[in-house]
């Protein structure tokens, strides 16, 4: 099965910048899409950004223009920098990465991201 872990979470001030990471434990060749989704106290997941395979990228409207998803195909990994925190960005973010041929989305385990004054 294919595991995702991140990393990268962690306490920032408010107008900050965080960078995290998800590395796969295999071949990006079986993963058909990747990206993030946060879950703060209270609300539902919600999409962060998903990148393909070729890089092409979608990003959810409170996040484009602040937040920036790429890849590291060498590596195995996916990151997400994260500009100009604000306290609403206090959540957890899971990478997802997506295997058509299991008819599934995987989910790393989440990290920590908390903003603060």
């Amino acid at each position: 099965q294919v595991q995702l872990v991140e990393s990268g979470g962690g306490l920032v001030q408010t107008g900050g910048s965080l960078r995290l990471s998800c590395a796969a434990s295999g071949n990006f060749s079986v993963i058909n899409g990747m990206g993030w989704h946060r879950q703060a106290p209270g609300n539902q997941r919600e999409l962060v950004a998903r990148i393909a395979p070729d890089s092409q990228t979608l990003y959810g409207d409170a996040f484009e223009g602040r937040f920036t998803i790429s890849r590291d195909n060498a590596k195995n990994t996916i990151y997400l920098l994260m500009n100009s925190l604000k306290l609403d960005d206090t959540a957890v973010y899971y990478c997802f990465g997506d295997v058509v041929a299991d008819g599934r989305r995987y989910w790393g385990q989440g990290t920590q991201v908390t903003v603060s004054s």
